[in-house]
């Protein structure tokens, strides 16, 4: 059996980043993170061991410093934050800020605002929450109850699958023929990155295992990606949920994960793949990875 690693994988650079400011900051003074850092229970974990506490609101904040998630959030709570006499740690990822911009700038030129992306996901509602009128879509049936505007502008969740986005426009497009519809493209590099190569990986492969967070929304599209090409797709957040069933009769079992898992964790999930890997000739178990795969 071969174990064939997707090209793009595991942590972008603004979650680590992120996990590195929470832990200076923690080691400095108690630190309350507005909201989860990630979406992976054992980046959670980590933070939590070394005395960092949750809140999901800043009046649930008993601390003097408060930490602004890598997803970000809006200049409206930023503001209610500070009022409250909070110092404010910013670990927004820079990707999502351009996201903001974004949206500011639809709205600034007279746009009606729509999002492609989860309504309640903490990063929507950072990109809607300076917003007065807006709207948040995800399938077909939510582009149905939109409402007709002169001027219609889109953006996305950084992490929603760039093709579905750029369908879910062509939708809105379609329905308000007469509207102006502007799209910017904020789906970030690294989760289109991560999509390509889930692409190529899934294609070769027999069955596919992608690592993340059960509520990483990231993680969850590139299960719906790897699906599209493979029939055998699982997702596991630790090396504890997989089943060795799920190899059995696979030559090929591809490994991609989500932008908020840990080097460490796919790591672990690699080796429990081999100790419980089944040839269907009984043959060894390799291992392939690009030479330069970077995370």
């Amino acid at each position: 059996m071969r174990i064939l690693r997707a090209t793009r994988l595991g942590m972008c650079f603004g979650v680590r980043d992120a996990i590195a400011l929470a832990l200076e900051h923690a080691d400095a003074a108690p630190l309350t993170i507005l909201g989860d850092l990630v979406h992976n229970p054992t980046v959670l974990g980590t933070l939590t061991a070394r005395g960092v506490t949750t809140a999901q609101d800043v009046s649930e904040v008993h601390t003097g410093t408060v930490m602004v998630t890598a997803h970000g959030t809006s200049e409206r709570t930023l503001a209610r934050t500070r009022a409250l006499g909070l110092t404010v740690v910013e670990a927004t990822c820079p990707l999502v800020r351009v996201a903001h911009r974004a949206v500011a700038t639809l709205s600034r030129d007279g746009y009606h605002v729509v999002i492609v992306g989860q309504r309640d996901h903490v990063e929507v509602r950072g990109l809607t929450g300076d917003l007065d009128h807006f709207d948040v879509v995800l399938n077909d049936d939510d582009v149905a109850a939109l409402e007709e505007h002169p001027r219609i502008g889109v953006a996305s969740q950084t992490t929603q699958s760039v093709e579905k986005v750029r369908r879910i426009v062509a939708l809105i497009r379609a329905r308000f023929p007469a509207s102006e519809v502007r799209f910017v493209d904020t789906v970030c590099k690294p989760t289109k990155d991560r999509q390509t190569a889930a692409i190529e990986m899934a294609r070769q492969a027999d069955v596919v295992i992608v690592v993340g967070g059960a509520s990483s929304n990231n993680t969850r599209e590139l299960v719906k990606t790897c699906a599209r090409y493979c029939a055998r797709v699982h997702h596991v957040q630790t090396d504890e949920d997989l089943q060795p069933e799920w190899l059995l009769g696979a030559e090929v079992v591809g490994l991609t994960a989500g932008t908020s898992t840990p080097d460490e964790v796919i790591d672990r999930i690699e080796a429990r793949i081999r100790l419980n890997g089944v040839h269907p000739r009984g043959g060894g178990v390799e291992s392939s990875r690009p030479p330069h795969a970077h995370r």
